[in-house]
């Protein structure tokens, strides 16, 4: 069976590469080994000790099963089978061992109990979820129980949905409301035990969090209509009469722990009006913006409305039970011919018409433009202790790639008052990889100035790939991640790390990768300058 087993990784492999573009470089090293890893575990209610393992994990393209009773394992199987196997009554230890793409493996040790009894005392537990409408959780624990099966009580979804015994399982109903949910507790014995519940399926009818908080703006760069961030546009009717009320419309302004947010209910058409004879020119703007939470709208269509020729609109899909941000930009208006030196109101309607709720934060318009004008602090550090991956003050070592291929990011060269910087936009994660290796042993700080206008988080790893060289998971070539929360915005960030904060980083003589993220992930730009090692 091991001759099978190569056979299956090599045909995987053959697939993933056959479905790479030819010019693209993939770095299968990097691939991470199998990661959340279990097994749902069944056992036939025949006191036959028959027992089906159902391996689930991510990354995994094969499993196979130490049974834990002395027997041989199972052979490899793929991602999605099962195996079943004879236990004699009893509590065993059993490991699913679960192989990626590139060969590694992640071994997870879960216990299988083997009892003939039924199940006792049977205890269910059944919440509504706070953020998501109508998503029920169910978690059942009983003495002597191997797994339970849930029916959730819905017209024409009669299968149940099961789970180990102790796990939560959720569900979320079509439509608000009473439901009988009957949890069946089996063990491996033909005997099962079962309760039967009412519960009420509820609506979230409001957001529990706030819409996120605007970066920091330059007063030019803003034209705000309603949020706490920036000054509003003085005067400002966010209900004018546009006869909304005939269509059950109503509005409030909700008060979320201090955090005031518009609420329009039952949205047909709402309209928003600057104060008698005032309008905003818009058209020195790039986007306009808003955050929009909702429990049941599917569509919000947002219209500029210009003094001298009309209205024009823009849909935008939102997504239930969280905030979505939406940024629009002012020439999907302009490329429908309107006019937006003279913006005087805004609309927006609701898809379906009258049959949903949103809150809304944070409208406004802005320039997106960077701020910065300055060079990053001149380093003062002698040449002779330091080693520089990226500085106009040192002489740097050779570096293979400053965006590596996994990275979504942009990657600018540009200067900034005369000095060197490197630029990402729409960071989500990128790798910066020197030609060979770095011997930082003699070193005992990492440096690097970073800028940006509007990112919350910053993080740093530092790889050490080992002797080898080679990116295996082993001994110490594993991501050391610093976090930097809510850094300054808008200014230079100076961190002098010292390497002993990357915990885990031992040897730090072969280091080959440097790896920059950051939240909010894939949207935010840094700027990057002086990066170095240094005694």
């Amino acid at each position: 069976m091991k001759k099978l087993h190569y056979i299956l990784s090599l045909v995987v492999l053959a697939l993933f590469f056959s479905c790479s573009s030819d010019d693209s470089n993939v770095d299968l090293e990097g691939v991470s080994a199998p990661a959340n890893i279990s097994a749902l575990t069944t056992v036939t209610q025949d006191n036959s000790g028959k027992v089906t393992f159902l391996p689930k994990g991510e990354g995994v393209t094969q499993y196979k099963i130490n049974y834990g009773d002395g027997s041989p394992e199972s052979d490899y199987f793929p991602s999605g089978g099962t195996v079943t196997h004879v236990y004699k009554e009893g509590t065993y230890q059993s490991k699913i061992i679960a192989m990626g793409i590139t060969g590694k493996k992640t071994e997870v040790t879960q216990e299988v109990l083997v009892s003939f009894r039924a199940p006792e005392n049977l205890v269910v537990v059944i919440t509504n979820d706070l953020s998501v409408s109508k998503k029920v959780t169910v978690k059942a624990t009983a003495d002597f129980a191997l797994f339970y099966d849930v029916y959730f009580g819905e017209a024409g979804k009669p299968d149940p949905i099961s789970a180990n015994n102790g796990e939560s399982v959720s569900y979320t109903y079509q439509a608000a409301g009473v439901y009988t949910i009957r949890v069946v507790s089996k063990s491996a014995a033909i005997k099962t035990t079962e309760k039967s519940q009412e519960f009420e399926a509820k609506l979230v009818l409001n957001p529990t969090t706030s819409a996120p908080t605007p970066p920091n703006r330059a007063a030019g760069n803003v034209i705000s209509i309603y949020g706490s961030k920036y000054t509003n546009v003085a005067g400002t009717n966010y209900f004018p009469d546009w006869g909304q009320a005939g269509q059950g419309s109503s509005w409030t302004e909700f008060d979320l722990n201090g955090d005031k947010m518009l609420n329009y209910i039952k949205l047909s058409y709402q309209g928003i009006a600057l104060a008698d004879n005032v309008t905003v020119d818009v058209s020195g703007m790039d986007y306009i913006h808003m955050d929009v939470w909702t429990a049941d709208l599917q569509k919000i269509e947002t219209s500029l409305i210009s003094k001298t020729n009309g209205e024009k609109p823009v849909v935008k899909d939102l997504t239930a039970n969280q905030w979505t941000s939406i940024d629009i930009p002012i020439s999907a208006f302009t490329s429908q011919g309107l006019t937006v030196a003279d913006i005087f109101q805004l609309k927006f309607v609701g898809t379906p018409w009258a049959g949903g709720t949103v809150f809304i934060d944070n409208i406004y318009f802005y320039k997106d433009v960077e701020t910065l004008s300055t060079a990053a602090p001149t380093p003062t550090k002698p040449a002779s202790d330091v080693i520089s991956l990226f500085s106009d003050a040192y002489s740097n070592i050779a570096i293979q790639t400053w965006r590596t291929d996994w990275s979504a990011a942009t990657l600018e060269e540009t200067a900034v008052a005369g000095n060197a910087v490197k630029k990402y936009s729409d960071l989500n994660f990128v790798g910066i990889e020197p030609v060979t290796t770095i011997d930082a042993t003699g070193m005992t700080h990492f440096h690097v100035d970073v800028w940006s206008s509007d990112f919350t988080e910053f993080r740093i790893k530092l790889v050490d790939f080992g002797a080898n060289g080679v990116y295996n998971g082993g001994g110490d070539d594993k991501e050391h991640e610093l976090k930097f929360t809510a850094p300054a915005q808008g200014q230079w960030v100076s961190l002098d790390i010292p390497l002993s904060d990357f915990t885990g980083l031992t040897t730090r003589a072969h280091i080959a990768q440097l790896i920059y993220s950051g939240t909010p992930t894939g949207s935010h730009t840094i700027y990057i300058d002086n990066v170095y090692f240094h005694k």
